[in-house]
């Protein structure tokens, strides 16, 4: 992979949204990188939010921030339908691409940006901000250190009332979160397999507004997620149980986002005739860690900087975004054939 060794990469946003409001914000606060273009349709919100920093030029044509040899890096805030198309015009003028959730519209789009930039020698990075966030991270160390023990199941749920996205449904704008935390947390031996999937559209919008997946892995364990557009209320919570302990996360609760239970079930007699055993249940203390409060953001935009800088692949690869396609596609085939369950194929 090509590398911008003891430079700071210039960077370009394309779109001038909420979330690339988001990202122009922190590569502007970065001493990694160098804000150059915000790139929107609407220029003059281009403008408007280029002008608050010093030396970033506005366009409504993606064409300048891809001619300009100070850019390295192209980072893409736009409509779902649109990244694979801006992603890859980034990757043929050379740039490096961090691409907003999901990687493209379709499975082949998105394998498509893989070769590309593999081909290429272009960093690729999807932007899984929550994989950034503190929990997060902290729960994939639980992992890696044993602590949980075996994976036994997940219950995530996020759901509130909107926003009602013009161009995906409920599953492509919400689950790819989980998805993605799921991919990022577990050991690289347990990997999704089939796919089960249930929906409504009491909206009559024409698609998904709310919505059920379960996930069977390759070691036994099962992840149920609950996506929903018309909740009267936020909530952000996921369970996950192990072997060993149990815990859950409330993205809600700022002062206690992660709490970690001693719980489980306990065998005293062979593993054999457990089928003919009473179970006991361990009870025991529940701890709070103190987590770091940073953006995630932050941390993203450094990692695509130190990716681009470094010459390496970043800890949210576009192999990993297509890896969200994979299970999307799958839900969809499952929803195609009345919630039946599918395998997840490449």
């Amino acid at each position: 992979m090509a590398t911008h060794d003891n430079e700071t990469p210039g960077i370009a946003v394309l779109g001038a949204g909420y979330w690339g409001r988001n990202l122009v914000r922190n590569f502007a606060a970065t001493p990694k990188a160098s804000l150059r273009w915000v790139v929107d349709i609407d220029v003059e919100r281009a403008h408007r939010l280029g002008s608050g920093y010093a030396g970033v030029q506005a366009t409504a044509t993606y064409e300048d921030a891809l001619d300009d040899p100070a850019v390295a890096g192209i980072a893409i805030a736009t409509p779902a339908a649109s990244h694979a198309d801006l992603a890859m015009a980034a990757l043929d003028a050379g740039k490096h691409v961090l691409v907003e959730k999901p990687l493209a519209a379709t499975v082949d789009e998105g394998r498509a940006l893989v070769e590309s930039a593999e081909a290429a020698g272009r960093v690729l990075m999807t932007d899984h901000t929550f994989c950034y966030t503190s929990a997060v991270r902290y729960i994939r160390e639980l992992f890696k250190s044993g602590e949980l023990g075996d994976f036994h199941y997940l219950d995530s749920v996020r759901i509130s009332l909107g926003l009602v996205q013009p161009d995906v449904d409920v599953f492509w704008d919400l689950a790819p979160h989980d998805l993605s935390i799921l991919a990022f947390v577990l050991p690289d031996e347990i990997v999704p397999r089939r796919v089960a999937a249930q929906a409504t559209d009491p909206l009559g919008i024409g698609k998904p507004s709310l919505g059920y997946v379960s996930i069977e892995y390759s070691n036994g364990a099962i992840a149920h997620l609950h996506v929903n557009w018309l909740s009267p209320m936020k909530v952000r919570t996921m369970i996950i149980g192990g072997s060993k302990r149990m815990l859950v996360w409330d993205d809600m609760k700022p002062a206690q986002r992660l709490s970690i239970f001693d719980t489980g079930v306990q065998f005293d007699d062979d593993p054999k005739e457990r089928h003919q055993r009473q179970v006991s249940y361990r009870v025991g203390d529940m701890v709070a860690p103190a987590l770091e409060e940073r953006e995630a953001l932050a941390l993203v935009v450094d990692e695509f900087s130190g990716a681009i800088v470094e010459g390496r692949e970043p800890l949210t690869s576009g192999r990993d975004g297509f890896d969200v396609l994979l299970v999307l596609a799958a839900i969809q085939r499952s929803l195609d054939v009345g919630g039946r369950s599918v395998a997840i194929e490449e």
